[in-house]
């Protein structure tokens, strides 16, 4: 019998249960099987896990929003893919903790042969992520300056290169010198260590008191003041996570209106809302990783029984690079 992680009641990673559980008997006519070869690990999984962010099932119910696998079985009426297919995917429904699953064939992403079951699964989300933050939800200039919080992250070390490959100049906020080196060393222009500097100080000296035009912040509660203090008039405040939590009331006059400001809080499904959409974005990360703009970067595999393990990893703020599961 196949084994997933599940989240028994909302809270921290001690709420996640690896059990049994069994294949619905009947595959649906859109849908494909897949044997998961490798679990991609985001942050938004432990939203989902605390509730932070509500998801439309009842307790217990299966994590997980990106994986890669093989296709093992087909419905009667999918077009696109066979069995056998390397496929991925990063995108709801969530519950890719697990060995086996069914999934639609519309929000399904074929593997190219250039990139590896375990790369796919550490990239895409992520990967996804930078393509619409820095392409079209703000298309990133040579020369122009940026800022994005968590430099050496997942998301943080795709977008250093990302924003090298177009020739725009990011400085990435870090918190160890470790972290600052591998920023530096994936493209990050200039890296400010916040827990030496003053973030927005740091930025106008940089900037020569003229701010930046946009800060991508997936931090949150703590980062969002200095976050608006480093922008320039008109700039605009991308806030796509809150990793340190959520941010609490803010007086939008005093917030923005000072210097014109433009808030937006988007996210990943936003922009990926067909199918076109969906392989337009996922093609336009799978170019980087051909052209060798963009390098996948693995800072560790668990165990899929090691889920409550990977959770802490991740949310200790000490690693860097993505994290995968393995079933």
């Amino acid at each position: 019998m196949p084994k997933q992680i599940v989240v028994t009641k909302l809270g921290g990673a001690d709420v996640l249960e690896y059990q049994d559980y069994k294949l619905p008997s009947i595959l649906k006519n859109k849908d494909v099987r897949i044997k998961h070869t490798a679990i991609g690990l985001n942050y938004i999984d432990t939203y989902h896990r605390s509730g932070i962010y509500p998801v439309p099932f009842d307790l217990p119910f299966c994590l997980g929003m990106e994986a890669a696998g093989e296709i093992i079985e087909v419905g009667n009426e999918v077009s696109n893919f066979k069995v056998g297919d390397r496929v991925a995917y990063a995108t709801p429904p969530i519950g890719a903790y697990c060995e086996i699953r069914d999934f639609p064939e519309e929000k399904l992403i074929a593997i190219p042969d250039f990139i590896s079951d375990d790369q796919a699964a550490s990239v895409l989300l992520q990967g996804m992520t930078v393509e619409y933050l820095f392409e079209r939800l703000y298309k990133i200039k040579k020369n122009e300056t940026i800022l994005f919080h968590a430099a050496a992250g997942g998301v943080g070390l795709i977008a250093s290169q990302w924003a090298r490959s177009v020739g725009c100049k990011m400085i990435g906020t870090v918190s160890t010198k470790e972290k600052a080196s591998l920023a530096k060393e994936h493209g990050c222009e200039f890296i400010i260590n916040y827990k030496e500097e003053k973030v927005s100080d740091k930025v106008m000296e940089i900037t020569n008191n003229q701010g930046v035009p946009v800060v991508y912040d997936g931090v949150g509660k703590d980062t969002f003041d200095e976050s608006i203090k480093c922008l320039s008039t008109r700039g605009l405040m991308v806030s796509f996570g809150q990793s340190s939590g959520m941010v609490e009331k803010i007086d939008m006059h005093k917030t923005f209106n000072p210097k014109s400001l433009f808030y937006t809080r988007p996210s990943l499904m936003g922009y990926t809302l067909n199918r076109e959409e969906l392989l337009n974005c996922s093609n336009k990360v799978f170019d980087k990783i051909k052209n060798e703009d963009v390098k996948t970067n693995i800072f560790k595999k668990f165990k899929l029984n090691q889920a409550r393990e990977a959770h802490k990893t991740l949310q200790s703020r000490e690693s860097f690079g993505s994290i995968i599961l393995e079933p």
